[in-house]
């Protein structure tokens, strides 16, 4: 639908916020910038929304880059973050493995960063070719993704290990066009090994909710996930119990919505509709 029709059609869903919550929590790329560039009204948002003494992070499922990189790039948009700020599949990923697995030993099928990370944290990586020491297998977005990996991680879980992935993505969009995302990786050693991930800890999981919440210190009735996706941010914020809003700025059109059987608490034209109308961003 295009034209008067398509706006029409948006209109008719358009539910706002009548209330302020005491903490919010944006996604990134499809709520606040789209590629490189900032949405209208997000920088203004957010600082409304902590003049406000509002909680605020930041979310995101993809695990190419540090909570760090992610806060320098709002800070070069115009939005002051720093690393603490956010959460990311990564962070998910060290929660779980912390208690779920403190000593295991671990195959990481990823880019060098998500090894880095498990190093930092104090945990016992493996080389690919040692698969038969491993405990469990860590699978991540991998744009370096082989057979070699492949033929790792198979062996590794045969012989035994546990398989955790960072995030349920099957694709990443991005301004050159869409990209295979870690739930390809999963896919084919799931397909091979005939096992199962115990656990996808990014959005929609509650691994994830629980590291958001930890991060926020806010109990999640009082807390509004703002999010471009209704099958990872408004899925993941009702099973927790937080309050929704879904931006129709990203992923997601009216038309889909309407579709959905997931449905949010407020739906908003743009990511400046989050407040109430008497507390608009300025």
């Amino acid at each position: 639908m295009t034209g008067a029709g398509a706006g029409a059609e948006a209109a008719a869903v358009l539910r706002r916020p009548t209330r302020l919550f005491g903490g919010y929590v944006f996604d990134l790329d499809g709520t606040l910038y789209l590629g490189d560039h900032l949405l209208p009204g997000a920088a203004q948002t957010v600082a409304t929304v902590r003049r406000h003494a509002a909680r605020v992070a930041f979310l995101t499922n993809k695990p190419l880059e540090r909570p760090a990189a992610y806060a320098a790039k709002l800070r070069d948009l115009g939005i002051p973050a720093e690393a603490e700020d956010v959460v990311s599949s990564t962070d998910a990923l060290l929660r779980y493995l912390r208690e779920w697995a403190p000593t295991a030993r671990i195959l990481s099928i990823g880019e060098p960063l998500i090894a880095d990370l498990l190093r930092e944290a104090g945990f016992a990586t493996l080389p690919l070719d040692q698969p038969e020491r491993a405990d469990l297998v860590v699978v991540s977005w991998d744009r370096t993704f082989d057979y070699a990996k492949l033929l790792a991680a198979f062996r590794a879980v045969r012989n035994g290990a546990r398989l955790v992935a960072t995030n349920p993505d099957p694709f990443c969009p991005t301004p050159d066009g869409d990209l295979p995302d870690c739930a390809a990786m999963l896919a084919a050693i799931e397909a091979s090994s005939g096992a199962r991930a115990e656990a996808v800890v990014g959005k929609p999981s509650p691994h994830m909710a629980a590291t958001l919440l930890e991060r926020l210190h806010l109990a999640p009735e009082d807390t509004l996930l703002v999010g471009d996706r209704l099958l990872t941010d408004v899925r993941m914020a009702q099973e927790a119990g937080m309050f929704s809003a879904l931006v129709l700025t990203g992923a997601t059109g009216p038309d889909a919505l309407l579709r959905s059987p997931v449905t949010p608490d407020y739906v908003l034209g743009s990511i400046a509709e989050i407040l109430p109308q008497t507390h608009e961003a300025s």
